[in-house]
This record gives C-alpha cells, sequence and structure tokens, in this order.
C-alpha cells in the first residue's frame, strides 16, 4: 500500500484540474447554447430612424440614404 503518496500539493493540483475541468465545460455549454440561441440584441439604430420617419423627422429620401450607410 502507498499510504503517503499523496501530499498537500497533489491534492491542490487536482483541485485545480478539476476546477478547469468543470469550468471548460461549463463555457462550451454556454457558447453552445449562445450559438443555438442567436444574437438577442436588435438593430437600435434601424429602430430609431423608422421611428424618426415615422414621427416626421426626416423625409423618405433621408431615411433611403441613411438606410444604406447602415447596412454596410
Amino acid at each position: 500500500m502507498m499510504w503517503g503518496y499523496y501530499n498537500a500539493w497533489s491534492w491542490l493540483l487536482m483541485a485545480a484540474m478539476m476546477f478547469l475541468f468543470w469550468g471548460g465545460i461549463a463555457t462550451l455549454i454556454v457558447l453552445a447554447v449562445r450559438a443555438v440561441t442567436g444574437p438577442r440584441a436588435s438593430d437600435e439604430a434601424m429602430d430609431i430612424l423608422r421611428r424618426r420617419l415615422g414621427s416626421g423627422e426626416i423625409s423618405e429620401e433621408e431615411f433611403e440614404k441613411t438606410r444604406t450607410l447602415l447596412q454596410r
């Protein structure tokens, strides 16, 4: 039997490796969920532009010009 084989540094190393392993698994799960669900943010600039067109702040020509600039 090898009773004295593991010392404090061995246990610390094993704990660190377990932390890295489970942290890596959690990171992969989060990245996979984000990849499947896609981006959540809406296009705020286009929403503001549409609102300004709807309220009459800008003309249709200005709307089209700005829209093409935003889509680049």
